[in-house]
């Protein structure tokens, strides 16, 4: 469950930070494989995305009308529903698992999503109904756009567990931001002094702007400030 004082923390990150000081701050401190693949992006350039982790594990399956053992067996979507259903406000809905054959998440989705208050989704995948979800304003980050259905293609078959995309590993509740320049997972035991450190590092590059703008060289902005 988000806690509360997830709303200071997340208008804080809004107003200060951008995710390459936090992936810069992540890397000094050892946790060098934070960022999701490159291709992961937002559906429009502009939105940006910061909320806790509520994962989500997908499967492909084989629709030949067989009747397989499973307890999902026959089930439409596998746990999707109830995964999308138990969205708390401040959330983000991350998918994977799945392969590219389908998309994993369209405008209804969004709709319920938005209504939950979730702070958005995240895909390892494909996602649909673009249009719908871009006119809601709903945060979605994806690989891109294709409208196969998922529905004869591929279960949710676990949420709210522990999942990986490309060896970065994911837990319930991790704080997930992200902007046009990728997505970072930040664990959840050390995001107080990832974000302590991000702002600290932010607002010192800002006097190096300042002072770079007023004709100090780089050679004297790295010795006096330590950053460049």
């Amino acid at each position: 469950m988000p806690d509360h004082n997830d709303a200071a923390l997340f208008q804080q990150m809004r107003d200060e930070l951008f995710v390459a000081a936090v992936g810069d701050v992540l890397d000094t401190m050892g946790y060098q494989r934070q960022f999701l693949p490159a291709g992961i992006m937002p559906l429009d350039k502009t939105m940006r995305i910061i909320g806790r982790a509520m994962p989500v594990l997908e499967a492909d399956v084989i629709n030949d009308g067989s009747k397989a053992k499973g307890p999902l067996s026959g089930k439409p979507f596998g746990l999707m529903l109830e995964a999308l259903d138990d969205l708390q406000p401040g959330e983000i809905y991350i998918a994977t698992g799945a392969s590219l054959r389908y998309a994993l998440w369209g405008g209804l989705m969004s709709t319920r999503a938005q209504h939950l208050k979730a702070a958005g989704a995240i895909l390892d995948g494909y996602v649909r109904d673009a249009n719908e979800i871009e006119s809601l304003g709903f945060t979605v980050f994806c690989r891109g756009t294709y409208a196969q259905d998922q529905g004869v293609r591929g279960q949710v078959i676990d949420y709210r567990c522990t999942i990986e995309i490309d060896g970065v590993r994911i837990a319930p509740g991790d704080l997930l931001f992200g902007d046009r320049e990728g997505v970072i997972v930040i664990p959840r035991a050390v995001e107080a002094e990832a974000i302590a450190k991000a702002l600290e590092k932010v607002r010192t590059e800002n006097k190096v702007a300042d002072a770079i703008k007023g004709g100090m060289s780089a050679c004297k902005a790295l010795e006096t400030f330590g950053v460049m």
